[in-house]
């Protein structure tokens, strides 16, 4: 059933390259804090980096509860399901750093993702995986693809940047997570 890996490599791979949605997982430190669990989903905005490191890009909504809780405490999972093909979830448990736009590593993480760089891109969050693990998935559905929504880009692609700064400046669960963490630091700086 269920095994656990050394590296991202191989089969294991390829299986995560070739999912197009995935979930982040992550919790504040404290007990009566809000766990967080967000889709993630718009091709090509995740990167296998090498065999332990994983780097996604994080574009604006009206929270940012993943980036929050990194800077408080870094814990993060990624997992990947099989929605069709062969049964299988696969995790990632590890450390997670959001780099925001003013850090020097921002532009050459940025350049990697190509085409799926876009509108309303806050920050790159790489992950260093710690424990990485696969089940067999036997209960996850069947579900059929049928392609990417486009909302998301179309909207914030009619906005220039600075009205995204100041978009993400006018929700509060921007600057500070529902726990009243920090989350993106503000103001928000232009893209490089």
């Amino acid at each position: 059933m269920g095994k656990t890996y050394e590296r991202i490599e191989g089969r294991l791979r390829e299986f995560i390259e070739a999912q197009p949605v995935f979930f982040v997982a992550s919790a504040p430190l404290a007990e009566d804090g809000h766990v967080n669990l967000s889709p993630k989903g718009r091709a090509g905005t995740l990167r296998v980096l090498d065999e332990r490191t994983l780097a996604y890009l994080d574009f604006g909504g009206s929270h940012a509860e993943t980036v929050a809780h990194l800077r408080e405490n870094g814990r993060i999972t990624l997992m990947w399901c099989a929605f069709d093909g062969p049964p299988n979830i696969v995790r990632v448990h590890g450390t997670g750093e959001p780099v925001f736009r003013d850090d020097p590593r921002f532009p050459e993480l940025v350049a990697g993702f190509g085409d799926a760089d876009g509108p309303a891109l806050r920050a790159v969050v790489v992950v260093t995986a710690k424990l990485i693990s696969d089940t067999c998935g036997f209960a996850v559905p069947f579900m059929d693809y049928r392609g990417e929504r486009t909302l998301h880009k179309e909207h914030f692609g009619r906005k220039s940047d600075e009205e995204f700064a100041a978009y993400c400046e006018s929700k509060p669960h921007n600057v500070s997570s529902i726990d009243g963490l920090p989350a993106i630091p503000l103001p928000l700086p232009a893209r490089p």
